[in-house]
């Protein structure tokens, strides 16, 4: 739930609280679900780790009346086809490749999204209701349920935006199948002798954002947008302290018409420790690139999301369609 959807974010490195106004206003700010003209629906793919790790994302929006819209989205990121070793070996000490088996693991987060205008003017809000399933084969799953609340508002062009992600403290609760974990619980001697924990708790995250749409005569625009990400523990963000940690943001989207879309961003700035102690600021480059014809919008980012791998960079396709299109 933490990576992102939509290959036009990403390309702009995550720097749309404020002004996002989709389909996909579900996951950055439901608040933004209140631009919606008419249904909208949304698809993303992309592969992490050389392939390993598939990520996929469906959503549809629509507006109620003029007042308020709502929406739903599904997101997956699994692994497949994961080889189970754990009975190689026989109970004579034999290696038997016939009781190798496969079993996968993956993430599952539905989100509920309902958005509505505020009687202030220039002010929306929008709530999220989320409810995630956790699946390892056989041996452990979990559910959780969690909510999220946004902020929209507008004055002389600027747009300001601000996210609270799991604002209840989302939790996570496991259970664990016993008959498989007995089968790898003496595989090494002295380890695995307790059950996991089984709760698993995320805590709540803030991301507060600003921008601007910078229109020019040549039926070109410049959309420039920055997000401050908050996280209220100490962690290696660039700004940390004991009680928020907060990671900055900043993207472009320069735009032909409506039609063509160039992205840049940058984001993820982290004070990384060297080898000899010495601390570095690390950062996350973003670009991408966006097509629009009546009502279908396919978009492409290349992001280095997959940092601590080997494979640095992914590639990200998403389409949205209005459909508007099809009456």
């Amino acid at each position: 739930m933490n990576i992102g959807v939509d290959a036009a974010a990403l390309g702009m490195s995550n720097a749309v609280v404020a002004h996002t106004n989709d389909v996909n206003s579900g996951y950055w700010n439901p608040a933004g679900l209140i631009g919606l003209e008419d249904g909208q629906v949304a698809l993303m793919h992309a592969s992490y780790f050389a392939n390993i790790a598939q990520y996929d994302y469906a959503a549809y929006a629509k507006p109620i009346d003029t007042e308020s819209a709502w929406g739903i989205s599904l997101i997956r990121f699994g692994v497949d086809d994961i080889l189970n070793t754990t009975q190689l070996i026989d109970g004579n000490g034999n290696i038997d490749y016939n009781r190798i088996s496969k079993f996968s693991t993956a993430d599952y987060g539905l989100t509920l999204s309902y958005a509505r205008k505020l009687k202030i003017p220039g002010f929306q809000y929008g709530v999220n209701a989320k409810v995630i399933r956790r699946v390892i084969g056989d041996f452990a799953n979990s559910w959780g349920f969690g909510f999220d609340v946004g902020l929209q508002f507008e004055r002389d062009d600027w747009k300001f935006g601000l996210m609270l992600r799991d604002i209840t403290t989302t939790y996570n609760v496991w259970s664990i199948n016993e008959e498989e974990y007995k089968k790898i619980k003496d595989a090494v001697p002295g380890e695995n002798q307790e059950l996991p924990e089984s709760t698993e708790i995320t805590l709540p995250k803030a991301q507060f954002g600003m921008s601007k749409k910078f229109e020019f005569h040549n039926e070109t625009s410049l959309l420039a947008s920055g997000n401050l990400n908050m996280q209220f523990t100490k962690t290696n963000d660039l700004i940390a302290t004991d009680f928020v940690s907060i990671d900055p943001a900043i993207g472009f989207e320069y735009s032909y018409t409506d039609l063509v879309f160039l992205r840049a961003g940058v984001g993820n700035f982290q004070n990384v420790t060297q080898i000899d102690n010495s601390k570095k600021v690390g950062f996350q480059p973003n670009i991408g690139l966006g097509f629009k014809y009546k009502g279908i919008q396919i978009d492409y980012a290349l992001t280095d999301l997959g940092d601590q791998s080997a494979a640095l960079y992914s590639n990200i396709f998403s389409v949205k369609v209005d459909l508007s299109i099809f009456r």
